[in-house]
């Protein structure tokens, strides 16, 4: 599913005009990688406090990843249908974090 939105993002970003590709663009890309990366580091960390920090760092790139599609939103540069796939998957990655977080406290 983080690989989902990560593709999604991508396929969004596209879109967007030349001028925003060294800001929104990039930072949402940025952003929508660091998800899973951050999860596949924890996962590879020798403790569970290790792997914890790393799901509440991916989470806090989901987070930023969101404010970002508003952002985009609001610039004009997407609108709610061409944004509606990546924020459905955004918010379901968020559930399956938050899940992931509570197991592992």
């Amino acid at each position: 599913m983080v690989l989902d939105l990560v593709e999604e993002v991508y396929r969004l970003t596209r879109r967007f005009p030349d001028d925003e590709k060294f800001g929104l663009t990039s930072q949402m890309r940025r952003a929508a990688v660091s998800v899973p990366s951050n999860l596949a580091e924890g996962y590879g960390r020798s403790t569970r406090k290790d792997y914890r920090r790393h799901v509440a760092i991916a989470n806090g790139s989901l987070r930023e990843l969101e404010a970002q599609i508003i952002i985009a939103g609001r610039l004009g540069h997407a609108d709610r249908e061409d944004a509606k796939p990546a924020w459905d998957l955004s918010q379901q990655a968020g559930r399956m974090l938050a899940g992931l977080l509570r197991s592992l406290a």
